[in-house]
């Protein structure tokens, strides 16, 4: 593509064109990496999804996700959809689900603690992998032999310039309010740079929305690409 010559554009005009192109080489990459012979190919056990909570999935239905491969959630996930895994590590989210009854049901993992050890049909990591939900689930997916994983809600930063929650759960039980300062997001990023750098035989595909943070430092990896919320949608014809 040849270079853009901002005096030809207003800021505006330049913001929007950037992000077209940004897009196309997205689409590009995208085409490239999974083209329709291969797309046509993938089966329920080549793909899976891994679900954080950041506000950028609200878009994705799980339910209709559910049909092209395994899905893996985290926390409050449960509330309204029962992914194959469910990965929770906050004592409190624990404590909910178990009040709920949801593991006698349904897959749950979490880290071992004594607040909760005399809780049946709960799964333990072991040793302890001591890392934030969405990662953790991540990580779990990666060891389940799957040749892409798409990563949906993490978002990493806050709303409003990085300054508020960023969670679609904010607002009810067991997480801060929407008016709340933005939680810090570095563990998460080392975390799954961690999963992204240990798995190199695994594409790993982040679904953004346009104005999502792209941090440089996990476009660094051959098997890490990102694709926009809307392209995602018609990849696997969601409505």
């Amino acid at each position: 593509m040849a270079k853009i010559d901002k005096s030809l554009y207003t800021k505006e005009e330049f913001k929007k064109l950037k992000e077209e192109r940004r897009r196309e080489k997205r689409l590009s990459q995208l085409e490239q990496e999974f083209p329709p012979s291969v797309r046509n190919k993938l089966t329920k056990t080549d793909i899976a999804f891994v679900l954080g909570n950041g506000t950028s999935r609200k878009p994705i239905d799980p339910v209709e996700l559910s049909n092209n491969g395994k899905i893996y959630g985290c926390n409050a996930l449960y509330r309204t959809f029962a992914p194959d895994y469910l990965v929770a590590v906050d004592v409190k989210m624990i404590l909910e689900i178990n009040k709920a009854g949801y593991q006698h049901r349904n897959e749950v993992w979490t880290n071992p603690n004594k607040s909760y050890q005399r809780i049946q049909n709960l799964n333990y990591f072991s040793p302890s992998k001591g890392w934030s939900s969405g990662p953790t689930a991540l990580w779990l997916a990666s060891q389940h032999g799957y040749k892409t994983i798409f990563i949906l809600g993490f978002d990493y930063r806050g709303l409003n310039d990085g300054k508020t929650l960023n969670n679609m759960y904010a607002d009810t039980a067991n997480y801060k309010k929407s008016t709340d300062g933005a939680t810090f997001f570095g563990n998460w990023m080392r975390q799954t740079k961690a999963v992204i750098k240990e798995n190199p035989e695994i594409k790993f595909v982040r679904v953004i929305q346009p104005d999502n943070y792209d941090p440089e430092e996990l476009n660094t990896f051959n098997n890490y690409s990102t694709i926009f919320v809307e392209d995602f949608q018609k990849m696997f014809n969601l409505s």
